[in-house]
């Protein structure tokens, strides 16, 4: 059987394409005594509260015709954007980001620690190029794909 966010995916990507959106992730997680359907859009120049409303109303429609429900709980439908530190998921999100400042958490150390933040200098199957600080000196670095826990934009203080 497929999860929730599968199903949600497969109905919402069309909705998002044809208004020449992106979906940027699906969660669906409990959260205290609630369950949280969340959708993070977003397109060129930013995605509007209008467009995230508009993206939640014909979702909730497509999900509302589904027989049997495939969400028996009660949850609460949230669309939003991804915001300025947004995740890098697909691998079209990592080559946009090259040469953009990110933060990139890792599953098990590397040179004693288990994130880090820089430029993203290149991406391929195998490995992220980062452009670090380290103590006042610029020093790059290659990490093994396979050990990237998440990676996200970052704001550069």
């Amino acid at each position: 059987m497929e999860n929730v966010v599968d199903i949600v995916s497969a109905l919402a990507e069309p909705i998002v394409e044809t208004h020449h959106f992106e979906l940027v992730d699906v969660e669906f997680v409990h959260e205290g005594k609630s369950w949280y359907l969340r959708l993070y859009i977003d397109k060129p120049g930013g995605i509007t509260i209008d467009e995230c409303a508009l993206v939640s109303d014909e979702l909730s429609e497509k999900l509302d015709d589904i027989d049997p429900d495939p969400i028996p709980q009660a949850y609460f439908l949230e669309v939003s954007s991804p915001g300025a530190e947004r995740p890098l998921k697909k691998e079209a999100d990592y080559e946009r980001a090259v040469d953009h400042y990110v933060h990139v958490s890792l599953y098990q150390k590397m040179n004693g620690e288990k994130a880090f933040e820089g430029t993203l200098t290149a991406v391929n199957a195998d490995e992220l190029g980062l452009k670090i600080n380290l103590k006042g000196r610029m020093k790059n670095l290659v990490i093994p794909r396979k050990n990237v826990a998440k990676a996200r934009l970052a704001i550069k203080f």
